[in-house]
């Protein structure tokens, strides 16, 4: 049964909301590659730093220019 699981960016408050098999959270939680257990997902950034892909970029373009 597909659950809903809400993101929230710790940078800009901005959320994201996936529907997943709680099975396939607890295989990614328990250590397998998110890009393995969830290949459809494209933003797994906010999954992983809870950082969504705007702020992600973000950050790192000032990285690059220091």
């Amino acid at each position: 049964m597909l659950e809903n699981y809400r993101f929230i960016c710790r940078e800009c408050g901005k959320s994201k909301t996936y529907l997943l098999e709680p099975a396939d959270v607890e295989r990614w939680r328990n250590g397998e590659l998110i890009q393995r257990v969830f290949p459809q997902i494209e933003d797994r950034e906010i999954m992983i730093s809870k950082t969504c892909s705007e702020c992600f970029d973000k950050i790192f373009a000032e990285d690059k220019e220091a």
